[in-house]
């Protein structure tokens, strides 16, 4: 089991991304590679990285909740307090991308945002300090399995990464994906994708929220 990750590894993450690289980490369910959301450059090595189509999109994630809502301030009271009951949380949520303030290089559907706010475990808490979003996908090889030690990384991705994190031992499943796209207007809710939070487990959290 690796150490903790310490402020320098937090700092060399937030560098590497300044800096338009691409940086292999842990989460709160598996690996995940990352790059800057707004360089392009960097989003078509990432991808290249992983094999995948750029017609595939990747999420956005902070790295705590609070940027995140000052980042949409579009959003409604009802998609907030959802956000709010579901964040941080092993989820991929998506919700309508109104502002258009969010266009990672490789997302194919401008209009909705993929959100990730990770619930980190004490062991992680130092990514805490990453103040800007970054673009977040698996750090697999394109319909491979998800990782859940940095040794199952596939060597492509851990060797062409600029920066390369040991988290030890995660959870292994990777995030719930929720879509939220009508909920304000219906109260409706999908799960497209069921991981580390189960179906009747998001059911409870947004049971009160309208």
């Amino acid at each position: 089991m690796a150490e903790s990750l310490s402020d320098d590894d937090a700092e060399r993450l937030r560098d590497c991304v300044a800096r338009g690289g691409v940086a292999v980490f842990p989460t709160d369910t598996v690996y995940g590679v990352c790059c800057d959301p707004e360089d392009a450059e960097a989003a078509k090595r990432l991808y290249a990285l992983k094999g995948r189509s750029r017609a595939r999109p990747a999420a956005v994630m902070f790295f705590s909740l609070a940027p995140a809502l000052r980042a949409l301030p579009d959003l409604s009271l009802t998609e907030r307090n959802a956000l709010q009951a579901l964040l941080p949380g092993p989820v991929t949520l998506l919700i309508e991308n109104r502002s258009g303030d969010f266009l990672p290089a490789c997302r194919s559907d401008p209009t909705t945002l993929g959100l990730r706010v990770p619930w980190l475990p004490e062991s992680l808490h130092a990514l805490c300090a990453m103040a800007d979003p970054v673009m977040q996908t698996s750090a697999n090889l394109s319909g491979d399995p998800d990782a859940r030690k940095l040794a199952e990384v596939p060597p492509v991705l851990r060797d062409g990464a600029d920066v390369v994190l040991d988290g030890g031992t995660l959870p292994g499943v990777a995030s719930t994906v929720i879509d939220l796209r009508e909920y304000d207007a219906s109260g409706e809710w999908y799960v497209l994708r069921e991981g580390a939070l189960s179906r009747e487990a998001v059911g409870e959290l947004l049971r009160d929220v309208r």
